[in-house]
């Protein structure tokens, strides 16, 4: 924790001259709102998880963010509270509300967030394109919808899934019997969601930020690409042959940032289908991997923009800074240890890559750090990043 100075007897209270924005969570989203803070003239404090997180250098706490008293004890040395992740529970966000906490995003809004099914519903509610689905309690239920959906689906538990966890597509109902069963263990019951297996060509993402004040503004449209259900690449933006894409996942991102109440930055996670449909896949409310380009791709970062946000302060650009930015996912990191073991090597063979290392030990398939490239030529950009987050691996 800080150390209060205080203050002598002769000498006056300082005046407060800035915000103190908390965010819940250690991970490399809350470090990565180190830098645009410091920038803005905002303090910043963490509550995370373990020692040792990625942010680290900004945790003025460490605890379990499913503790009530923890969390509110943190949030009573900050002015507003925000996110590195979706999971604190919704009735300790409730909570700091009635205590006349800020809260962004508010806890109406988040839960579209944290239960995919409210998400279901609330997109429904508002009419934006989405799959076929259903929200099934047993296995009768589910292989009636798989039978009715082509004969396979997408089946996700509803809280707590990302990064490809939580998700199975799968033919047969029994294919997640342990899940319905873990459900019936649940002394609260529940459901799965359950979705038609969309038949996409690509995946796309809409960020937009939104502050209380009701102003909003978007990135440009970006194209993700997957490896084992992580995402690995991030084009921005997305290569449209038709304008009509864009101008359609621009208007469904507005759409449910008003729709939901989103506060910070919003992430829209979509798919592109066959026959030239969009569809709505997720939602996160938080900064958001789609979004890490616009560091150096954009005039205004996705970081610096949710700050904004969440203190309500006017919005900035989010134009590109260059035609084209690419950023690629350091996956897994060096056998040897964290990334900069490899920075005399990288540093010297890829001088344009932009290296972000999130201070985190190698292991497979985990998310250890992200390479930005900009420039005139989406190719270029996109070999040199690739080649310069091979080299961490």
């Amino acid at each position: 924790m800080r150390q209060n100075r205080g203050v002598s007897e002769n000498q006056e209270p300082a005046a407060k001259t800035s915000v103190r924005v908390g965010v819940i969570g250690g991970g490399q989203l809350a470090r990565m709102m180190v830098p645009p803070a410091i920038h803005l003239g905002l303090e910043i404090s963490v509550l995370a998880e373990t020692e040792g997180m990625s942010a680290e250098r900004a945790a003025d706490m460490v605890g379990d963010y499913r503790d009530p008293e923890t969390v509110y004890a943190f949030a009573e040395t900050v002015d507003v509270v925000t996110f590195d992740h979706e999971h604190v529970p919704h009735d300790i966000l409730n909570e700091l509300e009635r205590r006349g906490k800020a809260v962004h995003p508010r806890p109406h809004a988040l839960q579209y967030a944290q239960d995919k099914i409210l998400m279901r519903e609330k997109l429904a509610e508002l009419g934006v394109p989405i799959p076929a689905w259903a929200a099934v309690a047993d296995e009768a239920a589910l292989q009636a919808f798989i039978d009715e959906n082509g004969g396979r689906a997408v089946v996700k538990t509803a809280r707590g899934g990302y990064d490809g966890k939580g998700v199975r597509v799968v033919s047969q109902a029994d294919e997640v019997r342990d899940w319905f069963a873990a459900l019936a263990e649940d002394a609260r019951g529940g459901f799965l969601l359950v979705e038609e297996l969309v038949d996409f060509t690509r995946e796309l993402a809409q960020l937009i930020a939104r502050r209380p004040s009701g102003e909003t503004r978007a990135w440009p449209l970006v194209e993700t690409i997957q490896r084992d259900g992580v995402c690995d690449v991030v084009l921005a933006p997305a290569p449209v042959s038709d304008p009509a894409t864009a101008a359609e996942a621009a208007r469904i991102g507005a759409i449910v940032a008003e729709g939901v109440d989103a506060t910070g930055v919003l992430a829209v996670e979509m798919f592109e289908t066959r026959d030239g449909r969009v569809l709505v896949n997720e939602l996160a409310m938080r900064p958001h991997n789609s979004g890490h380009f616009s560091i150096e791709g954009s005039i205004t970062s996705q970081f610096e923009q949710h700050l904004r946000a969440v203190t309500d302060l006017p919005l900035g650009d989010p134009s590109m800074a260059a035609p084209f930015a690419v950023m690629v996912n350091v996956l897994g990191g060096p056998a040897e240890g964290p990334m900069p073991v490899r920075y005399p090597t990288v540093l010297a063979a890829h001088p344009a890559a932009k290296i972000h290392s999130y201070g985190k030990l190698p292991r497979p398939g985990r998310k250890v750090g992200h390479v930005t490239v900009v420039g005139d030529s989406l190719e270029v950009a996109r070999a040199e990043a690739r080649a310069a987050a091979d080299g961490f691996a």
